[in-house]
């Protein structure tokens, strides 16, 4: 029987499978975690996925970045516990929902109804749960997707309406009517932060406009009037003469980037103390002469190639008060209008210096306008109501949608008709919230065209517009629909997130940013400039806002538990407002799922729209309709996904529940009871309700109905596993009345049992014998009382203080998600537990970048570029994906993902990595080697072996710290190079004759411990990253025999001959089960020798100069050459080589190796310098041609001081320099018969001619390769021995004579023969010449 596994082939998907079905076949994440208990924690967040879209190739890359620094944690002895996650609500959802449907957002409520459009999109956005929990279980990433949390689950919302209820009892919720950005695409506001995600602002060509503004009064205004503006504009630009018809109309000259805000303008604004100057000039469209007032900075570019006289001069602070006309007359706005106020935002930048405004649409706008008493231009819709002229589908509201006497006494119809009902830009017309005429083709009667290009022809005819020209800016876009967003007026509920802005910057401060740039920029800089979080979203489908007021504002109550709007219901219903409480069959207590279900509430819309509250004086409060920000769903699951405060934090997410030994259901799975147990339990209660003892029934007649000063009780509740006889769970308070049965000894046990739990749980108890109550009631009730009174009670945690309770459950240690999270989940996270728990929501943060196509484009499907995750984990397995994405690029760079990739780690890395093993176990097994013979000490061991042990050491000890830094990519490259240039390339190379014959002596054993604890090692460092083969190699090799079926029971079987190299885990039965188990490996700083990992990295290097050499001279490895000799830079150097000598000749094959002093002669050893450009010209930019001039006249001492001392002062006309090793490059030039190399302060110079004794060898060293390859090709065992029969040949017959011997025991031969005839010869081709040869195995009689 073997004891290692010998494989044909490596197929990683396959293994992947195998792996796979063992994990779930012994439930490996649940042991992974339950082996650690007890353990510190390691904090880890999911962030919620929403499965209403496929997962895609960047969630690979997300997951395994997650996945690595758990996987980690948990082997350095951490337990983690992680909890998968789903987002629910949100305009991703609902707009797929709509687009399925056929309908837009105006259509809910009419033609399908709200209730039944929710139903639909929480169906949708569980669509692809499937795939979600494939996907993350085929690329092993370990997260309970057995018991998520679910962002629409009522426990979630509960806690959210909590927090919510805590920002508004702190001050910092409050309502405004202000504008926001809005998006018409998808029927709703936006918050700043949804604004500012990766790609919303985008660069976009739209027409623009210099409108022309009359200053001439109309003649309404009177002679007088305008003999005032001609006096006034005398004395403002120091005119000799007032303005006299030969000046053309006067005008102020603005530019808007948005002509369709150009109906909505009241005012224009100037810069304080810009200088603004008085121009005449002609309309370049209508040539008609016109004077114009821009700014003085501005003029040549607004003027272009036009002619213009500067006729004055002013400060903007002098044209304050001016009036103008009204630029497109279709609305009154009523009220002051139309003059020239002072912005504090105004510049010269672009545009013409002065701002069109336009109240409705535009925060500066509305503000200014404010300051200065200018009325916005308002519309009156048919239901009365306040709206700016344009509606919330995008469009100009059309006539009929108005109130008819408003637009009789306010709207100019006959100039307003041609334009009312157009969309504002093209890209709403097809929206899926515009009306349904807008979904193909514009609205009826509307001409084909964009209406700013309309408006701008409109102007440019009626000679208003002095310029009209295409520009390109950056605009503002939905990040969910990819429409522009307009600045909106809109009532909206705000989070005053500015109130915490120096404590959100600060707690920012502590945060480990990967990269660090982020934290300090991308983020640092957003909360720098952080504004109020406008929380309102007006959709159907989310987290109802729990705020209910009265009609007309003035009371309001924002509800922050079930519990409590049970209360209030109850007291509606007294008032007459409500029939009945549609929840009545929700049990408040009781946190099971059951209870939880939509069967017994619903916090969702209608069902909340639905409930009337009463205020304090009597009056009816309906609930504010908006839902909030998604974001916030997502920034509280820190505290939703434990449904904190309300249940007990030491029963959720602990002893192993939120694991995949729970049974999949519906919802959380976070429960009063174990399921198994709760219905027994119910059962039991109900039983002891229906047979009270007599002093129960007493103590409840005073308790029940609140009776007992207001406080709610309930009787024979179940809580956690057990039932108690009353509680009040508002003040956490039990009472127990106990008979005689709990007077025996182990009844009072149980009894003091019972109370300790109740109590760790954050409950306080109370106990009272039978006979106390039925004999002193008042004074049992005064006890109750008292204790009560103690608790002051604010909110149910354990003692009372926000945040109790939520020990080694917040913050997080550790969160990752991608770049476009920055403004997303990272902000609310940090945003929501700054102001409600003033703590970090995390501790560490890795920001990954995008994955991209490997041109640098962002995938998609349109484009035809995304890679499938699925068919890619089946064609190559997880690992090499993993791999590739860890350690191509830092996770926080842009990858441009190339399958070429993929399958080059598939080759370079795992196959070097598998055949490596596969050596090993292949002549392990020929020996019967086990890792249960006498362990050779370290210092025994040969100088290789000391070498790689050295190097094993020092690898885990960077691997530790790259983990441990949140560097993926440097653990993944640090162990790719080890196993590749260390372990394979050089040590098992170099080392393969002590594993191939001779004895199985003491040597032989210390080459198999050392590769063996070098390939078990590697399987831990890189379990991490790639979890399934590391698992598969680390079972191989400590399981002394897997069966060839696949992963089954018998990998648990750990044989007593096989002894385990690393740490044990922790438990004995678990030795040997998975990688997954084992303690992270641990280094030994004594088994470190720096000096030895110097000399070897020198013996590659000089390897590698030298074997390059014979790749540029053609000289094969196996042909000897006669010396290379290497001049030392230093003394150090000098011994290091020296050291490692004959280890240099054995690989390079040459028969001599001469070290010299770098200061020595060496016969037409030419050393020059060339400047390094990139470092000289930092430091001597102006000196650089003289530096460049004087290099190549350098003598050989003069060099030697810049390698020896490291610097040499050149010196020059123009001042002396001096030049470090960083500054030149050093190189020595080709001798005849030799070839020279440089590399850093090395140069090798190799001998190539080869005289006939080499040539002899060399031909020797030839036939052991070819031999050895008909060796491998017939078949033969690698203990088989051979016969061997040479046809003479004039070129080979003296190197065969010479070298028989060596031949021979190289390839196991019994005899070698020259002969003059070789029947069924094999024929070899060799340069010059053919060798026939015979090779049979030798026949033992």
């Amino acid at each position: 029987m073997k004891n290692f596994k010998e494989y044909s082939g490596l197929n990683l998907s396959e293994v992947n499978k195998k792996i796979l079905e063992y994990w779930n076949e012994h439930d490996m994440f649940r042991k992974s975690v339950e082996i650690r208990e007890g353990h510190p924690s390691f904090v880890f967040y999911e962030g919620p996925p929403s499965a209403n879209g496929m997962p895609g190739i960047h969630h690979v890359m997300a997951r395994t970045i997650k996945d690595v620094f758990c996987r980690f944690k948990t082997m350095q002895g951490f337990q983690v516990k992680r909890k998968a996650g789903w987002d629910t609500h949100g305009l991703p959802v609902e707009l797929g929902v709509e687009k399925a449907l056929g309908i837009t957002k105006e259509d809910i409520g009419k033609t399908i109804t709200v209730e039944e459009y929710n139903a639909a999109c929480r169906h949708d956005v569980m669509k692809y749960t499937r795939e979600w929990e494939d996907l993350t279980e085929k690329m092993g990433y370990w997260v309970d997707m057995n018991d998520p949390y679910v962002t629409y689950d009522n426990r979630y919302i509960e806690t959210l309406w909590w927090l919510l209820k805590q920002l508004y009892n702190k001050g910092l919720l409050y309502k405004g009517y202000t504008i926001q950005p809005y998006s018409p695409a998808a029927g709703t506001g936006l918050s700043t932060h949804e604004l500012n995600q990766p790609g919303c602002y985008r660069d976009v060509k739209d027409t623009t406009v210099v409108a022309q503004f009359r200053l001439s009064p109309s003649l309404s205004k009177g002679e007088g009037v305008a003999r005032n503006l001609n006096e006034k504009l005398m004395q403002i630009f120091a005119l000799n003469a007032p303005p006299s018809e030969d000046l053309g109309g006067l005008y102020f000259l603005a530019w808007t980037t948005t002509p369709w805000t150009l109906p909505s303008n009241t005012a224009l604004a100037v810069g304080a103390n810009i200088d603004y100057v008085l121009v005449k000039t002609q309309n370049p469209y209508t040539k008609e002469k016109v004077s114009l007032i821009l700014a003085e900075n501005l003029l040549s570019s607004v003027m272009g190639k036009n002619e213009y006289e500067v006729l004055g001069k002013c400060k903007g602070k002098d044209l304050e008060g001016i009036e103008y006309e009204q630029l497109i007359p279709w609305v009154n706005p009523g009220g002051k209008a139309f003059e020239v106020v002072i912005g504090d935002f105004v510049t010269t930048e672009d545009g013409t210096g002065i701002v069109h405004i336009a109240p409705t649409f535009g925060a500066d706008d509305d503000r200014v306008a404010k300051q200065n008493g200018i009325s916005p231009l308002i519309l009156i819709d048919k239901d009365g109501n306040r709206r700016p002229m344009v509606d919330l589908t995008g469009k100009f509201y059309k006539i009929e949608d108005l109130d008819a006497d408003f637009v009789k006494n306010s709207v100019n119809t006959d100039l307003y008709a041609e334009f009312a009902g157009r969309f504002v830009k093209e890209e709403y017309k097809d929206s899926p919230t515009s009306p349904k005429e807008g979904l193909n083709s514009p609205p009826s009667g509307e001409p084909e065209g964009a209406l700013d290009v309309d408006l701008a022809v409109m102007l440019k005819q009626q000679g208003l517009a002095f310029k009209i020209e295409k520009h390109i800016h950056s605009y503002p876009h939905c990040w969910r629909t990819d429409k522009p967003v307009l600045y909106y007026p809109l009532d909206s509920w705000f989070i005053k997130s500015t109130a915490c802005r120096e404590e959100m910057i600060a707690l920012n401060n502590t945060i480990n940013w990967k990269p660090q740039s982020t934290g300090t920029g991308r983020f640092g800089k957003w909360l720098e400039n952080l504004q109020d979080w406008n929380l309102s979203r007006s959709r159907y489908w989310g987290t109802p806002l729990p705020i209910w007021r009265t009609e007309d504002g003035t009371e309001e109550i924002c509800i922050g538990s079930v519990e409590e709007l049970m209360d209030e219901i109850e007291k509606s219903i007294q008032a007459g407002w409500m029939a009945e409480n549609p929840f009545k069959n929700f049990k408040v207590g009781e946190y099971t799922a059951e209870n939880y279900d939509t069967k017994n509430i619903d916090l969702h819309r209608p069902y909340v729209d639905n409930i009337i509250l009463v205020s304090a004086t009597g009056k009816p409060m309906k609930r504010e309709t908006d839902l909030i920000d998604v974001w916030f769903d997502s920034g509280a699951m820190p505290f939703a996904q434990l449904h904190y405060p309300f249940e007990s934090l030491s029963q959720t997410l602990s002893e192993g529940k939120g694991l995949s030994e729970q049974p999949k259901k519906k919802g959380f799975g976070y429960t009063t009871a174990d399921p198994a147990l709760y219905e027994i339990l119910k059962e039991n209660a109900k039983k002891h309700k229906e047979n009270p003892t007599q002093a129960e029934e007493v103590l409840w007649s005073y308790l029940k109905g609140k009776k007992l000063n207001g406080y709610k009780f309930r009787r024979e509740h179940i809580i956690y596993d057990m039932i108690v006889d009353f509680v009040c769970l508002k003040e956490k308070l039990v009472i127990e009345v106990d008979g005689k049965y709990h007077e025996d000894d182990d009844v009072k046990k149980l009894d003091q049992l019972k109370t300790q739990i109740l109590k760790e749980r954050g409950l306080r108890v109370i106990r009272f014998g039978n006979e106390e109550v039925l004999g002193n009631i008042e004074g049992v009730l005064d006890k109750i009382i008292n204790e009560l009174k103690q608790s002051h009670h604010v909110a149910p945690f354990p003692s009372g203080r926000v945040g109790d309770g939520l020990s080694g459950l917040f913050p997080a240690d550790f969160i990752s998600e991608g770049v476009d999270q920055t403004r997303g989940w990272f902000y609310t996270l940090h945003a929501i537990s700054a102001m409600i728990m003033g703590s970090v929501a995390f501790k560490n943060v890795i920001s990954n970048g995008l994955v991209l196509d490997k041109s640098g484009n962002k995938m998609s499907k349109r484009l035809g570029n995304a890679v499938d995750p699925f068919s890619t984990i089946e064609n190559y397995g997880s690992d090499p994906l993993r791999w590739y994405m860890m350690t191509n690029a830092s996770p926080w760079d842009n990858l441009k993902f190339d399958i070429e990739g993929v399958e080059e780690v598939r080759r370079k890395f795992f196959g070097t990595l598998y055949n490596t093993y596969s050596f090993f176990a292949l002549y392990a097994n020929v020996d019967n080697f086990s890792a249960a013979d006498a362990e050779i000490p370290v210092s025994e061991r040969p100088e290789i072996d000391r070498w790689i042990i050295s190097l094993l050491n020092t690898l885990v000890k960077d691997v530790k710290s790259y983990y441990e830094d949140y560097e993926p990519t440097k653990a993944g490259r640090a162990i790719s190079d080890f196993v590749g240039e260390n372990l394979s390339n050089w040590y098992v190379r170099l080392n393969r004759k002590r594993y191939w014959g001779g004895e199985y002596d003491k040597d032989k054993i210390a080459a198999y411990q050392t590769l063996y604890t070098c390939l078990v090692t590697v399987a831990q460092l890189m379990a991490p990253i790639a979890p399934f083969y590391a698992d598969q190699l680390y079972l191989d090799l400590t399981a002394p025999h897997p069966p060839q079926g696949g992963a089954s029971e018998a990998y648990l079987n750990v044989s007593e001959n096989v002894e385990m190299p690393v740490s044990s885990p922790l438990s004995e039965e678990l030795e040997g089960a998975s990688v997954h188990l084992t303690d992270f490996p641990e280094f030994d700083e004594a088994l470190i020798d720096k000096n030895l990992e110097e000399c070897m990295q020198l013996a590659q290097q000089i390897s590698s100069m030298i074997l390059a050499l014979r790749r540029k001279a053609e000289k094969k490895v196996r042909q000897p050459l006669s010396k290379a000799v290497i001049p030392a830079p230093d003394e150090k150097t000098y011994e290091q080589i020296r050291y490692v000598a004959d280890l240099i000749k054995a690989e390079v094959n040459v028969k001599q190796l001469e070290i010299i002093s770098a200061d020595a002669d060496m016969d037409s050893l030419v050393k020059r310098v060339k400047p390094n450009f990139k470092t000289l010209g930092k430091k001597y930019g102006k000196q650089m041609k003289e530096i460049a001039a004087a290099l190549p006249g350098m003598t050989k001492q003069q060099i030697a001081q810049i390698e020896q001392k490291g610097e040499y002062v050149l010196t020059l006309p123009s001042g002396d320099v001096i030049l470090t090793p960083e500054d030149v490059e050093i190189f020595t030039e080709d001798m005849p018969g030799w070839l020279v190399a440089n590399e850093g302060n090395l140069t090798v110079a190799l001998d190539i001619d080869v005289n006939e004794a080499l040539q002899r060898e060399g031909i020797a060293r030839e036939l052991v390769n070819r031999i050895q390859n008909i060796r491998k090709s017939s078949g033969f065992e690698i203990v088989d021995k051979i016969d061997i029969q040479i046809q003479k040949q004039d070129q080979i017959n003296a190197a065969v004579t010479e070298f028989s011997e060596y031949i021979a025991a190289q390839v196991l031969a019994s005899s070698i023969a020259l002969v003059d005839a070789a029947e069924n010869a094999a024929e070899l081709d060799f340069e010059d010449f053919t060798v026939k040869i015979v090779v049979a195995k030798t026949i033992i009689s």
